[in-house]
């Protein structure tokens, strides 16, 4: 049976930390779905959604195991609907940990097939934050060491 898993998140850009975990995950599944989702607290995205889909598609391009899908319901649906047995997170700190522990238990409530695998995030990439790497780009800063795509 072919392992699959999900990458969930808002993408709000793709950083070179998300990057990282996707290629790292590689490792262990047979696929990975970079799943860009609707988050109903963040009411606006920054970067145009379609432009994230284009730009992670390009970086993967040559990796067929790595495909994007936008989605709008519950991440253990999606699981289920792609045939998924994995979450994907990455962790920068305790605080993370803290976070996704919490999403990852009424995740597997609502799917009991589904398991989360934590990556615990690479350390030159551990600072980044897309919040961060946002407000940069508000304000004129060059991002460009932070994005594994150029915009």
């Amino acid at each position: 049976m072919k392992k699959i898993a999900i990458f969930p998140g808002s993408f709000d850009p793709f950083t070179r930390g998300h990057h990282d975990i996707v290629m790292r995950s590689l490792k262990l599944f047979d696929e990975v779905v970079i799943g860009i989702g609707y988050n109903s607290t963040k009411k606006n995205r920054y970067f145009d959604i379609d432009l994230m889909v284009s730009k992670i598609e390009e970086v993967y391009l040559h990796t067929p195991e790595v495909k994007v899908v936008v989605y709008n319901e519950l991440t253990s649906t999606l699981a289920k609907r792609l045939e998924a047995g994995f979450l994907v997170r990455g962790l920068r700190n305790t605080t993370d940990f803290e976070y996704e522990n919490t999403i990852s238990q009424m995740n597997r409530y609502l799917n009991e097939d589904l398991e989360t695998v934590f990556l615990i995030t690479s350390p030159e990439f551990a600072a980044i934050s897309s919040t961060v790497i946002r407000e940069v780009h508000r304000y004129g800063g060059n991002v460009t060491d932070y994005l594994p795509y150029a915009l």
